[in-house]
């Protein structure tokens, strides 16, 4: 019982860090939009950071979305399907495996 309950404290451990490394994602979402309002220059890196990191999960998204003109609803439809699949999966998922873990070590 105590292998299983590692195992399960494992896998909690692993979706905590999954729901953090989404909320470091929700900042690049931040950053990238907040430097879309300028004229960047493209040679950046940073710039160029920030495109390659979010515009594969914007260009899936813009796809599905009414065109709005020069108005780009995109990081804001990303930043909250982030925020909904952290709440409703990883959060409750983490919860299930943690108190698995707590109930099988104390068996």
């Amino acid at each position: 019982m105590i292998l299983l309950a590692n195992i399960l404290k494992a896998l909690s451990v692993i979706v905590e860090m999954a729901n953090g490394l989404l909320t470091v994602y929700k900042y690049i979402l931040i950053a990238a939009a907040l430097i879309s309002w300028v004229n960047p220059d493209p040679y950046n890196p940073i710039v160029s950071f920030l495109y390659r990191m979010t515009e594969p999960l914007l260009s899936r998204i813009r796809r599905y979305l009414p065109d709005t003109g020069a108005l780009d609803l995109s990081p804001l439809v990303a930043f909250a399907l982030i925020y909904l699949l952290q709440i409703v999966l990883l959060d409750t998922l983490y919860q299930y495996l943690f108190t698995a873990s707590l109930t099988l070590r104390l068996q």
